[in-house]
């Protein structure tokens, strides 16, 4: 499967996507400049953590200005697929790819540590193969991670079986206490209704090398391989 990552000025999670897409899963991968006007045929594009621009204004909103997201959009729109964690989810809602908005954490502060998450959906790729009920523990880094939505619209992510992710405890168990950023029910990332653009706040990229103590995030990029590809 070919790879596009795509680094913005400010982008700081781009090469350890690049590491764990070409080095530990053995993938073709593309490096995409936030000007460039070609997403050289690649399968998918990884929209990857960092503070884009400086996160000036809103986080992702003047990101998703770049020429490249002119082509991205493209590109899901044809059904291709796409992918953004953490700045990269937020360049997606602002872009207008994925439904609902982040936030500020509800604790007004920025967020660094272990979380562990609860797959949802058993329609998007990232999510199929993950077991239902495992507590899978991937980190975090965000001042804007709360994740909201109309709703209206929350009603529909939940129908079309959108919810990716949520935040929960070790033991797969989703509740209030376990929710580090006070998103709506929880969730941690969502696809769209075709399921061929996907977001998360959590960082998978951070916990797929034995070398890190944590492969946990090794198994969602095995999920999109499966289902992707």
């Amino acid at each position: 499967m070919k790879f596009g990552v795509v680094t913005f000025p400010g982008s700081n999670c781009d090469q350890d996507m690049i590491y764990v897409l070409k080095d530990l899963l053995g993938q073709q991968v593309e490096h995409l400049w936030h000007k460039d006007t070609d997403l050289k045929k690649v399968d998918m594009v990884i929209i990857p953590g960092g503070f884009s621009y400086g996160d000036y204004l809103r986080s992702g909103a003047i990101a998703k200005f770049s020429p490249i997201m002119t082509e991205v959009i493209q590109h899901a729109n044809r059904g291709g697929y796409v992918m953004g964690i953490c700045n990269g989810f937020q360049i997606l809602t602002e872009a207008g790819l994925l439904e609902g908005a982040l936030l500020h954490n509800n604790t007004q502060k920025f967020i660094c540590k272990n979380v562990f998450l609860k797959p949802g959906s058993s329609t998007a790729a990232p999510s199929i193969d993950l077991a239902k009920n495992q507590a899978y523990k991937i980190p975090i880094a965000h001042g804007e991670g709360r994740f909201f939505a109309s709703a209206d619209a929350l009603k529909s992510i939940q129908d079309n079986d959108q919810i990716m992710f949520q935040y929960c405890d070790d033991q797969a168990l989703v509740s209030d206490e376990a929710n580090p950023n006070g998103s709506l029910h929880a969730i941690a990332g969502i696809t769209n209704k075709s399921k061929n653009v996907f977001g998360m706040m959590p960082h998978p990229e951070r916990a797929a090398d034995a070398h890190l103590g944590n492969k946990d995030g090794l198994a969602l990029f095995e999920s999109i391989l499966n289902h992707c590809s």
